[in-house]
């Protein structure tokens, strides 16, 4: 786990996730373990990654040793230990958006959003390489679910698809302006 000086996520949790963490519990009574992943969902969206505090915080709630929760969050590739950009970029790379573009895609992402596309510390856990600004974060995820209309992109929580390299420039322009 990493040192004191991380961010402690876990003294700042704000009532309404508390009471949403609560409720989510409750949705498990015969094991709390099984609330595990909702309540990293629920810390993450809320957070932006997850913190040693946060991986305490939560295996205390749910009865459990930290690293019970730890191999959770190093396992899912979607979990982060680190911040990301407030704008987070997902190009699926699978086989038919690879068929339709998606790796040129992506680079015509990075450059749009001035995004390191080479950055080396991206993996598990890490932030997906994220522009000097913080604004924006660009990585590849696995199917999105949507191969009839390849290639398409998750942009925070919405979808984008059949996009076009001539496409990029004018939707990271309207990302950055709000």
């Amino acid at each position: 786990m990493t040192s004191e000086a991380t961010s402690r996520q876990a003294d700042q949790i704000p009532a309404d996730l508390l009471a949403e963490i609560e409720e989510r519990i409750t949705h498990y009574p015969v094991s709390k373990r099984s609330a595990s992943l909702p309540l990293l969902h629920l810390w993450q969206n809320h957070f932006g990654f997850i913190d040693d505090s946060g991986i305490e915080w939560i295996a205390t709630k749910l009865e459990l040793t930290p690293v019970n929760i730890y191999e959770l969050v190093t396992f899912y590739p979607w979990f982060r230990r680190e911040a990301a950009g407030k704008t987070i970029i997902r190009v699926c790379r699978t086989l038919a958006c690879a068929m339709a573009g998606s790796y040129g895609l992506r680079e015509k992402f990075c450059e749009a959003a001035g995004v390191d596309v080479h950055h080396e510390s991206h993996g598990f856990g890490h932030a997906p390489p994220t522009s000097p600004d913080g604004k924006f974060s660009v990585e590849f995820v696995e199917c999105l679910a949507s191969c009839g209309t390849a290639p398409v992109c998750l942009i925070n929580d919405e979808l984008y698809e059949s996009v076009t390299p001539e496409e990029v420039p004018s939707i990271v322009k309207e990302l950055a302006a709000g």
